[in-house]
């Protein structure tokens, strides 16, 4: 199975030695799967293969968005009645947006089986699988795959379109990206807005109508820490999101979850209006261990595999859980405040950075001085900024991004004439992070500017570990969350420069001062 973390990654290039090829959206197929499967269906038909774009379970599609894009995009998908007693197809049947043996795909024979999703992993048995997790559609993945074998997505066939759509309801419009490849899919790609804005405007039918208005008669309320947890019944993940920024107009309402169930799991939508609470922070945390969520900081999502659910938690209703995690995320944090912190220096010690090589890139050297960017990091995108001749961007040696001005890069930071090189001086180089020119929208590679450079010696910082999970707000007013055994540090020179360093790079990052 080829998974994030395994050291050879399946590409499509281990699927084209079959031939025919048949692609099996999961039952009820949603635009994501629908999308997602074109991709597929157009990439193999460019290899000469023999292929076709099929779903089957009890119901044909029936949601008017839906049937509007299979028209007007022009997508050949075929339905196959489940009742059929024996459904058969050559060749090689590869499951998109689902998992060949899950409860939500009808189960058609083949001579080979292969997966492609974007779920958590489920089934275990497939060799010829790839399943990335933590991605907000299967869209997304299915854009990556092609485009890493050369195949351009134009939008001449619909598809730029098509796979548009489909992470645009996966991810409710949006709202709930936490992936930078899924920005970097919306960027690349051509697409019919006109189109969307039709779907758009199909997209709810009366019955999810009943729905929306049956699960908010529904709501479950804690009148200590102001947030609501709702129950749906199964609907478009747009539905959810509906639902929730209805909620959080209510006057007394601070953060909420709305979820629903489905053969696979729950998924989830996440709402946040206050500072102290990053939606997209609070998705990871309910997802912890047993799915995957993230988003924006006051729109979040995410889905929890329901096995995982199963075996951590037994029969526990979903309600109880959210709303046990819910207030465990609440009572869980102390809070501190960059601007009005008072460190007792006594329970700190002094540490200064070792001499590692990092990466800088003069910001005006990429895009002109005025010119607004943000810079889009696995983490997500950073505000935007405009340039300045101050402004310096710093990589870390565990690929995290940052902002600094010049007068503090040359009091703390040597250039070097060494070549810099992420995939080596980075510790964990999952993504490379990309500067995106705000006026033309433009994405470069920060690499292609990245110089060397080695702390001084002289930037020195007080720290302490951590005991408890906590949230530093900054002097900027974003914060920064830390776990038992993360660092706590002050600048030296700045005692109300405050921030939080991960224990899994602190010892590799700081060594404590000689006295």
């Amino acid at each position: 199975m080829s998974v994030l973390e395994n050291a050879r990654e399946l590409t499509l290039k281990d699927f084209e030695q079959y031939n025919p090829i048949t692609i099996q959206c999961h039952d009820n197929p949603d635009a994501d799967a629908i999308g997602s499967g074109y991709g597929l269906y157009c990439y193999f038909q460019s290899k000469g293969k023999d292929v076709r774009l099929v779903y089957s379970g009890r119901n044909v599609i029936q949601k008017s968005n839906l049937k509007l894009m299979v028209e007007l995009l022009n997508i050949p998908i075929e339905y196959i009645p489940a009742d059929e007693e024996t459904v058969y197809c050559p060749g090689l049947l590869i499951t998109v947006d689902c998992q060949y043996g899950a409860g939500n795909v009808t189960q058609i024979k083949a001579d080979k089986i292969g997966i492609i999703d974007h779920h958590q992993a489920e089934i275990e048995d497939v060799e010829l699988s790839i399943i990335h997790a933590g991605l907000g559609g299967c869209a997304t993945l299915v854009w990556k795959l092609i485009r890493d074998n050369g195949y351009v997505v134009t939008d001449d066939n619909g598809l730029g379109t098509a796979l548009y759509y489909g992470l645009y309801t996966d991810t409710n419009q949006f709202a709930e990206l936490y992936n930078p490849l899924d920005r970097d899919m919306i960027d690349a790609i051509p697409v019919q807005q006109s189109l969307i804005t039709t779907f758009r405007n199909s997209n709810i039918s009366l019955e999810e109508l009943d729905i929306a208005g049956n699960a908010m008669r529904g709501y479950t309320y804690n009148e200590k820490y102001r947030f609501a947890v709702v129950r749906s019944k199964p609907c478009d993940p747009n539905i959810l999101g509906l639902i929730n920024d209805f909620l959080l107009q209510v006057d007394k309402m601070d953060n909420s979850v709305v979820f629903n169930e489905n053969s696979e799991g729950y998924k989830i939508s996440v709402r946040s209006c206050v500072r102290e609470v990053d939606a997209s922070e609070l998705a990871g945390f309910l997802t912890k261990d047993i799915g995957s969520g993230g988003g924006h900081y006051e729109k979040a999502g995410g889905f929890i595999s329901k096995k995982k659910y199963q075996k951590k938690f037994g029969d526990k209703l979903p309600e109880e859980y959210f709303k046990e995690r819910m207030v465990a995320y609440y009572e869980d944090f102390d809070m501190i405040y960059a601007k009005e912190y008072e460190a007792n220096l006594a329970e700190f010690k002094k540490y200064e950075k070792i001499k590692l090589p990092i990466g800088y890139v003069k910001a005006d050297e990429v895009v002109e001085i005025g010119t607004p960017i943000l810079v889009r990091t696995m983490e997500g995108d950073t505000d935007v900024f405009k340039v300045t001749e101050q402004d310096y961007i710093m990589i870390g040696v565990d690929g995290e991004v940052y902002p600094i001005k010049e007068e503090k890069f040359l009091r703390s930071y040597e250039k070097m004439e060494r070549t810099y090189c992420f995939e080596k001086d980075v510790l964990d180089a999952q993504y490379i992070p990309t500067i995106r020119n705000c006026l033309t929208g433009e994405n470069t590679k920060i690499t292609s500017y990245a110089r060397c450079c080695m702390p001084t010696g002289q930037a020195q910082i007080y720290a302490k570990p951590v005991t408890c999970n906590v949230k530093v707000f900054t002097q900027w007013g974003k914060y920064y969350r830390g776990e038992p055994g993360d660092f706590l540090a002050v600048r030296c020179d700045d005692l109300h420069d405050v921030y939080l360093i991960n224990k899994k790079i602190f010892g590799k990052t700081y060594k404590e001062c000689e006295e």
